[in-house]
């Protein structure tokens, strides 16, 4: 067995451990879990952390569960929150479950016959038919509202920092998180929660129930939270989350996020964000160093987790959507875009939108009459006698010449570029 703690503090992924953690996890083969709260239906580059850890802890011959809260979604963390968050109905987290369960299987074996498979819960499933008299009277009793209030989560919704201050329904929250804990240890043999170093207070309380109902030990870890290295917050763009869903990221867009993270924060992402082994690390982080401006670590963490997510073929299209902004590209490449893909590599572009039947018109007319790509039709001219126009990305030499049908890209679009830098869309309706 492969020492999992070990494993993850060369990688920098271990903020709080319980004592006993790791020699509990040296014993053998043991069960964990991460809780998800599906509150959308795809995962977003912020839980990539915790499932990660899952993948290692697999890896190294544990079992991960992963727990998806259909109960508690329908309550909402209060953990570092400074508002109550909204309620979800059962049939849209039935939908956001169903669609975590399918990404998860990307990180995780759950289909083979291994001993250390791994197992998705929903905590509706044990939540849904629990009273409430029943759960106060057999949970609650156990832990003290001076426990509950000493949590960091808690105190924060308390103090003067949130007006609104926390209702019953948050306040609860915890305890719902540390039964959880207490109905997996019993059921499925979990011993260890994991999660991020905002979820330390919940996670101790599902072993403090555990020690004080049953008399067992059980343990807990948690990984730091992840920020940028200027502060800001990891996984946030102007556009909003970095989803792992391609239709709310497209892959190329996936890609870009990683291939532009700053040379601090690559070296600390690869660790984090890759399954590399440490030699292999070390050694792109050296050649790295040599040579910041060939931005090899970035590349090579864009890669991995681009396929780790999307697959290889949508990295090969990726790779082939940024060599047609940032490199040579041909045609054919170009052509084999999709529609959205096309439009956030040229994103901010200036667009053109005309007729269909002007697709047709003498290409000096087109550029500089039908639209304001040049100021005038002399300067078109100029362009294309000095080799200087390219239509989809392949010299258009001909200052007689029109376009056809086979320009098109998606059956509307035509890429215009003047000189080097300068790029046009036209749109043909």
């Amino acid at each position: 067995m492969k020492n999992f703690v070990e494993e993850l503090k060369w990688r920098g992924m271990i903020q709080d451990i319980m004592p006993g953690t790791e020699e509990k996890l040296m014993e053998g083969p043991q069960a964990a879990y991460v809780g998800i709260d599906p509150t959308a239906d795809s995962l977003h580059i912020g839980h990539l952390v915790s499932v990660m850890i899952l993948k290692h802890f697999q890896r190294c011959g544990h079992k991960p569960i992963a727990l998806v809260g259909g109960a508690t979604g329908m309550i909402g963390d209060p953990s570092m929150k400074s508002a109550e968050r909204n309620l979800l109905d059962e049939q849209t987290l039935s939908h956001n479950v169903e669609c975590i369960k399918a990404q998860l299987g990307r990180f995780l074996d759950f289909e083979s016959d291994a001993p250390n498979k791994a197992e998705l819960v929903n905590n509706y499933d044990w939540m849904k038919d629990y009273t409430f008299i029943n759960f106060i009277r057999d949970i609650g009793k156990h832990i003290t509202v001076n426990y509950m209030m000493a949590k960091d989560s808690v105190k924060k919704r308390l103090s003067t920092e949130s007006r609104e201050g926390m209702s019953f329904t948050e306040f609860s929250y915890q305890l719902l998180q540390g039964y959880d804990f207490l109905w997996l240890y019993e059921h499925k043999g979990c011993v260890l929660q994991l999660g991020g170093s905002d979820q330390w207070g919940n996670i101790t309380t599902g072993s403090e129930l555990i020690r004080r109902i049953l008399g067992k030990e059980a343990f807990a870890m948690t990984c730091p939270l992840i920020k940028k290295a200027d502060g800001t917050k990891f996984g946030k763009t102007e556009k909003g989350n970095i989803w792992l869903s391609a239709e709310y990221t497209s892959p190329y867009t996936f890609y870009q996020f990683w291939l532009n993270v700053s040379d601090e924060d690559a070296e600390k992402y690869i660790k984090i964000f890759t399954m590399l082994p440490k030699e292999e690390i070390e050694a792109a982080i050296a050649e790295h160093r040599q040579d910041p401006g060939r931005r090899v670590l970035q590349k090579i963490l864009a890669k991995e987790v681009t396929v780790m997510v999307h697959g290889e073929a949508e990295y090969n299209k990726a790779l082939d959507a940024s060599n047609i902004l940032f490199g040579k590209a041909t045609r054919e490449a170009l052509q084999n875009l999709d529609e959205k893909t096309f439009l956030e590599v040229f994103d901010g572009v200036p667009q053109f939108v005309l007729p269909k039947e002007k697709l047709s018109a003498n290409i000096l007319d087109l550029l500089a009459v039908e639209t304001q790509v040049f100021p005038s039709k002399g300067e078109t001219r100029k362009m294309i006698q000095g080799n200087g126009l390219s239509i989809d990305k392949e010299k258009f030499t001909d200052a007689n010449g029109c376009l056809n049908e086979n320009f098109l890209i998606n059956g509307k679009y035509v890429l215009v570029q003047k000189g080097k830098k300068n790029y046009y869309i036209l749109r043909f309706e």
